[in-house]
């Protein structure tokens, strides 16, 4: 192809494929097949559209869309590190800063500079766009384990200070979002899906 920077461009619309290959813990409602992170993306952003109304801070919907689009393409390299393993979170960084690096960088430079710098805005968490994107990054994942019976939770033996500690963010960006967590792990609570700790082998 005689158009370096088309062809960079495809060969980056490719390599993005393999997102979709990438498997997270949450089971998917229907099916209860494992979602995909190209999907969580999908997700997050089109619950972006729908929930803006209820950030607390003005924030600018296109930038955090982006922000939700590319905050998940370092796992091609890295995976997809479960949010309650605590040994995967070691060395999680340095993985996904390598990650951002390859990946955006094939990219022509000016592109590629652009996306790492969203997935840095996202990761430092110092815009109320980064915020956002993450409470609803947050929130996705307890909707999933709620409406799925908590079967993640269970094989997982995650507590009810675990999700506590997780879901904070939610509140700092949306004080109507936090309350609708408050309610999803009360009725988890009640429903016996979420314990203190587990005791059973």
């Amino acid at each position: 192809m005689t158009n370096k920077r088309l062809a960079r461009q495809l060969q980056f619309i490719l390599e993005i494929d393999k997102l979709k290959a990438v498997l997270r813990r949450s089971l998917l409602l229907e099916s209860h097949r494992r979602e995909n992170s190209a999907e969580h993306s999908w997700h997050l952003a089109m619950m972006a559209l729908v929930l803006a109304e209820h950030t607390d801070e003005s924030i600018n919907l296109l930038h955090t869309l982006k922000l939700l689009l590319v905050h998940d393409i370092v796992e091609i390299d890295a995976g997809d590190t479960y949010a309650y393993d605590a040994d995967g979170q070691a060395g999680k960084d340095e993985r996904e800063s390598m990650a951002a690096e390859r990946i955006f960088g094939i990219l022509p430079v000016d592109q590629g500079e652009e996306l790492i710098s969203l997935w840095e805005e996202y990761e430092g968490q110092e815009t109320p766009e980064a915020r956002f994107a993450l409470a609803l990054d947050r929130l996705m994942p307890l909707l999933h384990n709620f409406h799925t019976g908590g079967v993640t939770w269970r094989e997982n033996r995650v507590t009810i200070p675990q999700v506590e500690e997780r879901m904070a963010p939610v509140s700092v960006a949306s004080d109507a979002l936090g309350r609708a967590v408050s309610a999803i792990v009360e009725q988890a609570i009640a429903s016996g899906l979420l314990p203190n700790s587990w005791t059973e082998p």
